[in-house]
């Protein structure tokens, strides 16, 4: 995994969550809460799932201040987003290899390189869009392309 690669990556899943909450957030207020019986209950606790765990890695990788904010998760994710990928500006193949010594949730240890947290950060929002998506679609609305095909030919990769 190259510098380059992760800033790619971390910029597609910031593009592809602004697509999902933007969608969301053109919805009523029922619907944007309305409970599934999924694992995040609805569709904004899923999207809030996804910023709470952008949230908390970038407490581990970057900055630990992150989590004192109290703003609401659709204000919020936006400057959250905007932190990774100013992190990811400046990325080195050394700062790949860093290893990160932290404790998760449940306070187990771990020590976990860089390339792998933000590889696992882009995989773990993109698993809970595609429920989001899922969500969406049950309330009768067309979800936004969020594929990473779509963000690559948007941005003209090559």
């Amino acid at each position: 995994m190259t510098p380059e690669e992760v800033r790619l990556h971390i910029s597609y899943s910031g593009w592809a969550s602004r697509k999902l909450l933007d969608a969301a957030l053109q919805l009523p207020e029922e619907q944007q809460h309305r409970e599934f019986g999924v694992s995040h209950k609805s569709l904004f606790g899923t999207l809030e799932h996804i910023f709470l765990a952008d949230r908390i890695w970038l407490s581990r990788t970057v900055d630990p201040s992150v989590l004192e904010s109290e703003e609401t998760f659709t204000t919020a994710w936006p400057q959250i987003q905007k932190r990774w990928e100013d992190w990811a500006a400046g990325l080195t193949p050394e700062d790949l290899l860093r290893v990160i010594d932290y404790k998760d949730l449940k306070g187990n240890h771990h020590f976990t390189p860089v390339w792998q947290i933000a590889l696992h950060v882009v995989n773990h929002a993109t698993l809970h869009r595609g429920q989001a998506m899922s969500l969406l679609r049950q309330l009768g609305v067309q979800p936004p392309p969020t594929d990473l095909i779509f963000y690559y030919r948007e941005i003209k990769v090559k």
